[in-house]
This record gives C-alpha cells, sequence and structure tokens, in this order.
C-alpha cells in the first residue's frame, strides 16, 4: 500500500501531487480539498481532523495517517474497488469522511470525480459508472431526483435515515448503505446494507474490527490502531454477536419517566413514517414523573398540523410513550454537518 503516490487521478486525468499543491482556488470547497491534500503529504505522520460536536462539545484530534489508510483500504475491500474505478467526492474535505474520499482514491489507485459538496448532481458525468460514493440525507435526496442513478455502491452517513427515505432506496438498484462512523476510528468500522434482497436490520463490522457490550449495555469498539486497542461509546448496542450489531440509541439520551427509560431515538422511529415535518423527542423536568416525554417540531404552531401528529403519536406509539407535550420550534439545533445537536436541545428545554 502506497501512501503517498506522486499522482492522483482526478475526474479521469493523472494530476500530479507537486503541481496540485502548488495550486490555488477561488472556490472554498475547492480550497479544503487542496488544504487536506497538503496536509496529507506534509512531514507529520498524523492528520487534524475535527468531531462533529453532536454528543459533545467540538473538538480537534489527531490521527495517525497509517490508522487512516488502513480504515480506507477496508472500504476498497468491501466495496471491491480495483485501480481505476471512479468514486465521487462530494463530501466537504474539513470533515473526516471528505478526507477519507481523498486517502481512498490515492492509496487505491482510484479516479476521483471531485464535485462541489453542495452541487445538485445534474452534471455528473454519465460516460462512466460510478463505483462508489459516500454522501449525507440531503445529498441522497438531490441524488432520487435524478432521472437516473448511475452510482453501484452508496454509503449513506452523518444522521440516522428517515424511514420515508429508507423505503424510496429500495426502489433503485444503487446499493445502498447505512454507517456506523466516527471521527476517532476514521469513519465507518461497520455497514448496514439499506436496499437489495440482502438488506438487514444490523450492521456487519469490517475487517479486524469487532464490538462487545460493557456494563451499561453500550456498544465498545475493538480496532488495531486504537490506543489500548479499543474505543468506548456511549451507544447502546444489541449484539447478534462479535461482528454483528443493532444500535438502539445513546445511553446518555435516556428518558427517565415515571421510573421507566425511554429512547427517543426509538420513539422516533416508531413516528418517522408518519411525520410531516422535521421533529425529535425530547424532555423536560416533571414534579411527579422526573421527566416527561415532549415532541418538537420544526416549523410554525398550526393547529391543524398538531392535531394530525397527535393522531399519529395516539396510533403508533403505546400509552407510555405519549408525548405529554407537542411543541413548535422555529428551527431544531443541529451542528455545522447537519446533525441535530441533542446536547443544545437539553440546554433550551431547560431555559
Amino acid at each position: 500500500m502506497e501512501l503517498f503516490p506522486s499522482h492522483i487521478t482526478i475526474n479521469g486525468h493523472a494530476e500530479s501531487i507537486k503541481e496540485l499543491l502548488q495550486q490555488k482556488s477561488d472556490a472554498e470547497w475547492k480550497q479544503s480539498w487542496l488544504k487536506f491534500l497538503a496536509e496529507w503529504y506534509n512531514a507529520n505522520d498524523y492528520i487534524e481532523v475535527q468531531t462533529s460536536g453532536s454528543t459533545g462539545t467540538p473538538k480537534t484530534i489527531t490521527l495517525k495517517k497509517d490508522f487512516v489508510a488502513a480504515s480506507a483500504l477496508r472500504t476498497i475491500r468491501f466495496f471491491d474497488l480495483h485501480e481505476g474505478d471512479r468514486i465521487l467526492h462530494c463530501l466537504p474535505s474539513r470533515y473526516i469522511a471528505g478526507k477519507l474520499m481523498t486517502v481512498r482514491a490515492l492509496i487505491g489507485k482510484l479516479d476521483l470525480l471531485l464535485v462541489d459538496p453542495t452541487s445538485d448532481f445534474a452534471a455528473l458525468p454519465t460516460d462512466k459508472p460510478i463505483k462508489f460514493a459516500a454522501m449525507v440525507i440531503n445529498q441522497v435526496i438531490k441524488y432520487l431526483a435524478l432521472p437516473e442513478q448511475n452510482i453501484k455502491n452508496l454509503l449513506i452517513g452523518g444522521s440516522a435515515i428517515p424511514k420515508p427515505l429508507e423505503e424510496q432506496l429500495q426502489q433503485i438498484s444503487t446499493q445502498c448503505y447505512s454507517s456506523y462512523a466516527m471521527t476517532e476510528t476514521a469513519t465507518h468500522i461497520a455497514l448496514r446494507k439499506l436496499n437489495g434482497s440482502n438488506k438487514t436490520n444490523s450492521y456487519q463490522c469490517l475487517d479486524a474490527i469487532s464490538v462487545e457490550l460493557d456494563e451499561r449495555d453500550c456498544i465498545r469498539i475493538l480496532m488495531p490502531g486504537l490506543e489500548n486497542g479499543a474505543i468506548q461509546t456511549n451507544d447502546l448496542g444489541e449484539l447478534i454477536d462479535n461482528h454483528h450489531f443493532k444500535v438502539l440509541g445513546r445511553i446518555d439520551n435516556v428518558i427517565i419517566s415515571g421510573g421507566i427509560k425511554f429512547l427517543p431515538e426509538q420513539i422516533e422511529g416508531k413516528l418517522a413514517k408518519a411525520m410531516p415535518l422535521p421533529y425529535i423527542i425530547g424532555s423536560t423536568p416533571d414534579e411527579k414523573l422526573g421527566e416527561q416525554i415532549i415532541l418538537l417540531i420544526e416549523g410554525n404552531a398550526d393547529d391543524e398540523i398538531k392535531t394530525i401528529i397527535q393522531n399519529h403519536c395516539n396510533k403508533l406509539l403505546s400509552k407510555y410513550e405519549q408525548p405529554k407535550e407537542i411543541r413548535f420550534i422555529e428551527k431544531l439545533p443541529r451542528t455545522e454537518n447537519g446533525k441535530i445537536n441533542r446536547k443544545d436541545l437539553k440546554m433550551f428545554l431547560k431555559n
């Protein structure tokens, strides 16, 4: 595995790394990509990456380049990528997911189709199939709006996949996967097939990676290159075996109401097919219950919509899962890369 080749193939043309490192661009997204390329080829044996901030304060951490390359190689093997295969890079290069697309192209000698992350994908070339791409939810929606889909394998990450979108994926030939990933593991350590005859409701670990549960039933990741060989998460899990698992929600999001523990992610999942607007389950303090479940809706207050939503809750949720209040909010708190920021939400609900 060559970590620092002299050339990279961009949009079908071999480009000299030396010449690329001399380039400047007026486009912020392209300049961000060039900046990462320079970081990959500098004298350090590590890169700096920023965590998303979805579960805590965003922070900058370092990852060894050989650890990042090993992650890229796992993806190359899983999706059976070969020299010259075209992959689509449409993610911001300031985040680990975007950085990894470039690393995969470098070590796999792949053809990197480099586009603006805000693209609507209407101008994607069709002369050659795209073997692999990674997108976040709003990009997938744009991709599905195209007259035809030209991507063979699509990795979807960044946040939970809404049920209506997952149903749409059943209608296309693109093989779609959900990723279980974090910055500290240099993106995904496990994948879940979302469509096709072999779709599944559990995640499968990639090469040399396994998982176990701690005493709280939270997932612990075992993989080469990590300090002490493991990293502890706060994700509640259910093991099928040490290489296959389900993610139930985060332990720090648990709501205890009337002495019963509720996972907001599971309640949100039950409502997913029916909700007309973005939403999230939260809680507020209650003298009798400890906490009471509430449903926050992104949008302007509307009695008719509120009645529709209440009917959905009555139909889809159990007695104790019913929100005690349905509240409209102008905009749900989100991190820079679009994830719902539950930490900020909790602070908002306390005030």
